[in-house]
């Protein structure tokens, strides 16, 4: 089984070099430019055995708010309409250097080699500046880096990750996963996924605003809804939890 595991883990190692390869170098738009990202992100998803909760779903949703963040921010600042390409590029593909499953200057030397061509190294460099420090792990030790005119793109994308970390389900799939990898059983312990998953969000995700990760109004106008959101699911998931046996 574990030579298998690692054949196929060397067939996807040469299907992402296959990609990052046939990448034409030119300059393409935004969407184009996403098309490939995420294919990039799914492909690298099964190297380096990252799950749903870090992978292409949770790259769509982090897209998702760095889209309507940007689009409320841009009309206040113009000048991150220059700045388009690389907010876009690194919501898609920030956790593809994440600690928690993968060397992070493996991962980040992986993306640059991604990119080359599609985007000017200046800007490479600005996205791996924004994703190898925009963590909440990060950001409580280092505090926030000092990027001059991508100040403000970073913490547009930064926030858009925050947003989707309001997702309970997500908090507690990353757990199971973490279980079944610990504990190579094919049980699921619900328990101890919801408690570690309540415990991460009292102490850190609905303490999002009181600790003032939000810098833009878009962050600061709607994450309340979010907020509620995950206390209800909190409150089903102990209550489903706590059913009696019957």
């Amino acid at each position: 089984m574990q030579s298998c595991n690692g054949a196929k883990v060397q067939q996807n190692k040469y299907y992402l070099q296959t990609v990052i390869n046939i990448i034409p170098i030119i300059k393409i738009d935004i969407m184009s430019l996403l098309n490939k990202l995420l294919h990039f992100v799914l492909m690298s998803s099964k190297v380096y055995n990252i799950d749903e909760t870090h992978g292409l779903s949770h790259s769509l949703n982090v897209l998702h708010f760095a889209h309507n963040i940007f689009e409320e921010e841009k009309n206040k600042h113009p000048y991150l309409k220059d700045q388009e390409k690389i907010i876009y590029a690194s919501a898609a593909i920030h956790d593809m250097c994440d600690k928690k499953y993968v060397d992070q200057n493996e991962g980040l030397y992986k993306i640059n080699e991604f990119l080359e061509g599609q985007l000017e190294q200046n800007e490479i460099n600005t996205i791996k500046d924004i994703i190898s420090t925009m963590s909440y792990s990060t950001v409580k030790k280092n505090g926030y880096p000092k990027l001059d005119n991508f100040q403000h793109a970073y913490h547009i994308v930064r926030e858009a990750d925050l947003l989707a970390a309001y997702d309970f389900d997500r908090c507690m799939l990353y757990n199971i996963h973490k279980q079944t990898e610990r504990d190579n059983s094919m049980e699921i312990k619900m328990t101890e996924a919801f408690d570690n998953a309540n415990e991460l969000f009292q102490n850190r995700v609905l303490k999002h605003n009181k600790d003032g990760l939000f810098v833009t109004d878009y962050s600061k106008n709607n994450y309340l809804p979010l907020h509620i959101e995950a206390l209800k699911r909190i409150r089903t998931w102990k209550s489903i939890i706590n059913k009696p046996l019957l």
